[in-house]
């Protein structure tokens, strides 16, 4: 996706703000409307400071106004988000009644909001852990993870070995790699993003990656750090590459959507929609838009690997 940013969403009427809890111990969720207050992970935090709950308290009451307009909430993987408020603007087109408030927050977020019933779909870009397949989930896509360097980068490709022991820390210099004589920026996501997760399981296995590395809170900005630096590398959705970035191959293959299909490039993950159960009403309505022929087809275009072989029309 070429850092497009459709206009018929607005995130900043998104009615469902999802806040990064204190010392980074979970996320909360806020749901007016049901007087719902859902923590996870959040035994043992003790006192809560006074200015903290004077922030929630303004938090809550803006959401009970903004809870007030119909439509459905998606949150959750930074990585599905800009396709998904693609999706909703092409919904909306087809169906000006309808009103789809897309935001992100990261994959575990996403779910969480769903369980807590704060958001009506929550969006993944891993599989659903053991504690969550009670949830009702839908692959509306496959993705493929790339990892990226600056474009004036002279290396143009690693074997996976060599990626795990970059991240890891056991690789250090660009020179170890036959680039220039200059120590390696690794950059990656926060916990509970669901990129950094399948990049977990797919690159890294029982390796952890390196504490040094500078942390960030979407594949944007992983983007964004990478374009501005010849030495940085990071890793982010194949959909999101654009020319401001060089995705290196992996193994000798190219992460391209022939080479996901065909079973060559290994670093894929799902992209889902997660629900609290079987969907209904226009949470229905927008998933079966989302797994239909024309919206596959446009998933196809921003790079993405659809779930449908074939699509209607030319």
């Amino acid at each position: 996706m070429k850092n497009r940013k459709p206009k018929g969403i607005v995130n900043k009427e998104i009615p469902l703000p999802i806040i990064p809890s204190p010392k980074g111990r979970g996320v909360g969720f806020f749901r007016f409307g049901h007087w719902v207050l859902a923590f996870r992970d959040y035994l043992g935090f003790g006192i809560w400071n006074l200015g903290f709950l004077f922030l929630l308290l303004f938090i809550l009451f803006g959401v009970g106004c903004q809870r007030s307009k119909a439509g459905i909430t998606v949150a959750g993987s930074t990585s599905v988000e800009p396709f998904a408020e693609l999706l909703a603007e092409e919904y909306m087109i087809r169906h000006p009644k309808s009103h789809i408030y897309v935001q992100g927050g990261g994959s575990s977020a996403g779910i969480e909001a769903v369980r807590s019933r704060a958001a009506d779909i929550g969006m993944s870009s891993r599989s659903l852990m053991a504690g969550e397949k009670s949830l009702y989930s839908v692959t509306i896509a496959r993705d493929a993870i790339a990892v990226i360097v600056h474009p004036k980068n002279s290396v143009q490709g690693l074997p996976l070995t060599k990626v795990r022991d970059v991240f890891s820390g056991k690789i250090r210099n660009w020179r170890e790699l036959g680039g220039h004589d200059h120590p390696i920026i690794l950059v990656t996501r926060e916990e509970g993003s669901g990129t950094r997760e399948a990049f977990q399981k797919l690159v890294m296995g029982k390796e952890e990656i390196n504490l040094v590395a500078l942390v960030q809170d979407s594949n944007g900005a992983i983007r964004q750090v990478v374009s501005s630096d010849p030495n940085a590398i990071g890793y982010i959705s194949l959909g999101l590459v654009n020319e401001k970035v060089k995705a290196l191959e992996i193994s000798g293959v190219e992460p391209s959507v022939k080479n996901i299909e065909s079973g060559r490039y290994h670093l894929v993950r799902p992209f889902l929609f997660i629900f609290s159960s079987e969907p209904a009403g226009e949470a229905k309505s927008f998933l079966e838009f989302v797994i239909s022929p024309e919206a596959q087809k446009l998933l196809s275009k921003e790079g993405l690997v659809p779930i449908v072989s074939k699509f209607s029309g030319g």
